[in-house]
């Protein structure tokens, strides 16, 4: 993965390395130019405008297009000294292990967000699907809570993505510049505050006593957790 025999000096010299970074950069700005720019309010509204109910699943399918892209004309840099490389017995076997295990419970916790957050609203099908049936924009139909977390924030997994791009028992020079460039995104995007905390909070914990209740009064717990929109 790493280039060991190689100095710093020389690998910030090779015009291979220096090139492979270059194109990893201008690869994470297009990412991050598309996020945002398609985030703004007044592009937003503009396409609002031009694509009506269609503007969700056309963010998505752009940004998932990006993503392609990236990950498509990524490249690695095999020139360059590791940053740090986990080589010593025994942690050589154990650390990869607690870092697998880590990146596993990081997935799940992700894949557990499907609990709170309204997916087939956040991919754009449920704006569709509400306006052939003339039920409107199904996110002006939350309560205000979580419109107010919507706003702030789409996908509240920073910590989980933190945590898989930084604990690595190898860490090259391309991957600290992703993970370096990525946490400094999410650090400027996330705006939670405590109220989103704490509704995040109650959210799953209605959510966890919906499955762990027993069959016949599942129906008032999915009642009492039905959270009518408020001002």
């Amino acid at each position: 993965l790493c280039g060991d025999g190689v100095s710093w000096s020389v690998a910030l010299r090779d015009s291979s390395v220096l090139r492979a970074l270059g194109l990893d950069l201008v690869l994470l700005v297009l990412f991050s130019l598309q996020h945002s720019l398609l985030a703004w309010d007044p592009v937003k509204r503009a396409c609002q405008s031009a694509l009506g109910v269609l503007n969700r699943a056309m963010y998505c399918t752009t940004t998932a297009l990006a993503l392609q892209v990236l990950m498509r004309y990524w490249q690695p840099v095999t020139s360059a000294p590791c940053l740090w490389s986990v080589r010593s017995a025994p942690w050589d076997i154990w650390f990869p292990l607690i870092c697998f295990t880590v990146h596993f419970l990081c997935w799940a916790v992700i894949c557990s967000i499907l609990l709170i957050f309204d997916y087939p609203e956040l991919l754009g099908v449920k704006q569709v699907y509400y306006e052939c049936l003339g039920l409107g924009d199904p996110l002006a139909l939350k309560s205000a809570r979580a419109q107010r977390l919507y706003a702030h924030l789409r996908h509240p997994v920073c910590v989980e993505l933190l945590l898989v791009l930084w604990l690595l028992p190898t860490l090259t020079l391309d991957r600290c510049v992703l993970a370096l460039y990525l946490s400094l995104y999410l650090a400027l995007a996330h705006s939670l505050d405590a109220k989103d905390c704490a509704y995040l909070s109650s959210q799953l914990h209605s959510k966890l006593q919906l499955f762990s209740a027993p069959q016949g009064g599942s129906a008032e717990i999915n009642s009492n957790s039905a959270e009518p929109k408020r001002d």
